[in-house]
């Protein structure tokens, strides 16, 4: 039994599985140990299988829940061939060597995507036989080949066929992937128990986090050619790269705080963003009209910036956007005449955004000195049945119209935020000052630069005015409402100022701060 060459083969993800078994047996001479519908699949396919059972001498017990767990098995895993005392027990025992594990694990993830499992199937649904043979050939990986992933198939026959240190080397850093796959899994598991049984820890957050994202891109530099970095995660199954470089650093900070702008809109809306700022937001009835409104708010800022919309890109508004200079195009789709326009620029990079919802699905993760923070997504819905009006009078139709379209876009904007606004595009954009009258100064100086005129706007605040300073200035500049948070030990002082100004004004009672 000893000089027999085992492979143990048992998945749920059986997808390349007979083709790599029939190279293993017919060309490496690896005689094949199973289990259950894995075993199955491989006699189908006209291989000979033992089962896992058959080896063991002990039967699978409690509905498949013991039947790797056994020293036949880990045994065979964990025995280290350079020391003869480890190899006189196996031989003692009848324990054959098992040189390679192919395990993947049971589907947890994708059990408990469905919204329709219990509590009951996701635990059924948690391997524990596959996890502690992977663990345990990725111990004894000095002498076992172990894959946790159909994708490495290929190289590991690769690898086999070239001999030498290639499959020693290989085995390094499967053995490495199968502990970050573990973890993740385990990971998992604890988040969703946690969640489920409602054990979280203070303020409904999970009591730990643990991070283990596969690497999904290396990126040339960071926000600055002197730093290192790379993407983790799975970024790319949430969008497609149709054209273009590779995706920088900053490309993805744009791309991520783009998607989530334009998902705040149903009706046809284009935005662009520079620096993760919006510098212009249209929505109408056709993206043409919206572009032309959202690029005349700031004709400047666009330059190298971030364009994203939410409906399909036809030719006619490739045409256009193609005569000025941007790094990032993000649609939903783009017509092949629209992509023949773009195919001009060959550096131009075209992103289509699978599903924007899933954005919602997400928490915000910072590294601070010693940890990180992380936090919900600042996804409050607008609802104006929420807000308060404040002042004596009642803001108009139109107005409402406008506050809303500006109070969705001001939580975009870096703070200090203000966003002047009609019922359908902004008008000027102030961001990230230290002072709130600075961001609204900027926002007039905007609009007057794009021959906007602010006459019957309105204001939005990402947070309270704090004085009555800043509504005064926006009175002067033309608006004629203003939504904020309300919220300042000097908001009758502000109210006081805007009736003093026949202005209408709504307290949310929700602020959006944006560092």
């Amino acid at each position: 039994m000893a000089s027999e060459k085992l492979a143990l083969l048992s998945v749920s993800d059986k997808s390349g599985l007979a083709d790599f078994a029939k190279t293993l047996v017919e060309k490496h001479g690896y005689k094949l140990l199973s289990t259950g519908g894995t075993a199955k699949l491989l006699r189908e396919s006209g291989l000979e299988v033992t089962d896992v059972s058959e080896h063991t001498g002990f039967p699978e017990m409690m509905e498949g829940r013991i039947k790797t767990l056994h020293p036949m098995i880990h045994g065979g895993l964990l025995c280290r061939r350079d020391s003869e005392d480890h190899l006189a027990q196996a031989t003692e025992h009848g324990i054959g060597l098992i040189d390679l594990v192919v395990v993947n694990l049971y589907p947890f993830e994708q059990t408990i995507a469905n919204r329709d499992c219990t509590l009951e199937d996701a635990i059924e649904n948690i391997d524990i036989g596959g996890p502690s043979m992977l663990r345990s050939a990725a111990k004894n990986h000095a002498a076992v080949t172990v894959v946790c992933d159909p994708v490495d198939y290929d190289r590991v026959l690769t690898a086999m066929d070239e001999g030498g240190d290639t499959l020693s080397e290989l085995r390094k850093e499967l053995a490495i992937k199968v502990y970050y796959r573990t973890s993740e899994y385990d990971g998992t598991i604890a988040t969703y128990l946690e969640e489920k049984q409602s054990l979280d820890g203070a303020l409904g957050m999970p009591s730990q986090i643990r991070v283990a994202l596969p690497l999904g891109q290396k990126l040339r530099y960071g926000e600055n050619p002197h730093q290192k970095a790379a993407l983790y995660g799975r970024f790319h199954e949430c969008f497609e790269q149709l054209q273009g470089k590779e995706l920088s650093y900053n490309n993805i900070i744009d791309i991520t705080a783009a998607t989530y702008l334009i998902g705040e809109f149903e009706k046809p809306t284009v935005g662009i963003l520079k620096h993760t700022n919006p510098c212009g937001v249209a929505s109408e009835l056709n993206l043409v009209t919206a572009w032309e409104q959202a690029f005349e708010t700031d004709k400047q800022a666009p330059f190298g910036g971030i364009i994203v919309m939410n409906q399909t890109l036809d030719a006619d508004l490739a045409e256009i956007i193609s005569k000025i200079f941007c790094e990032v195009i993000i649609a939903p789709q783009f017509t092949e005449a629209a992509m023949a326009v773009f195919a001009k620029k060959k550096n131009l990079r075209l992103m289509i955004a699978k599903d924007y919802l899933r954005a919602d699905e997400l928490q915000e993760v910072k590294s601070v000195i010693g940890g990180v923070l992380m936090q919900d997504r600042d996804r409050y819905p607008v609802r104006p049945g929420d807000f308060k009006v404040v002042t004596k009078r009642q803001p108009t139709e139109q107005e409402w119209s406008a506050m809303m379209f500006g109070w969705k876009v001001v939580k975009h904007v870096k703070s200090n935020a203000i966003v002047y606004a009609t019922a359908d595009r902004t008008l000027g954009i102030g961001a990230g000052q230290m002072s709130r009258v600075d961001s609204s100064r900027i926002a007039v100086w905007k609009a007057g630069e794009a021959g906007l005129p602010l006459d019957g706007s309105i204001v939005a605040s990402d947070a309270f005015f704090p004085f009555p300073d800043g509504l005064i200035a926006a009175a002067e500049a033309g608006a004629t409402a203003a939504i904020q948070p309300g919220g300042s030990v000097k908001d009758e002082d502000v109210i006081a100022a805007a009736d003093e100004r026949d202005m209408a004004m709504v307290f949310t009672g929700k602020r959006h701060f944006r560092h």
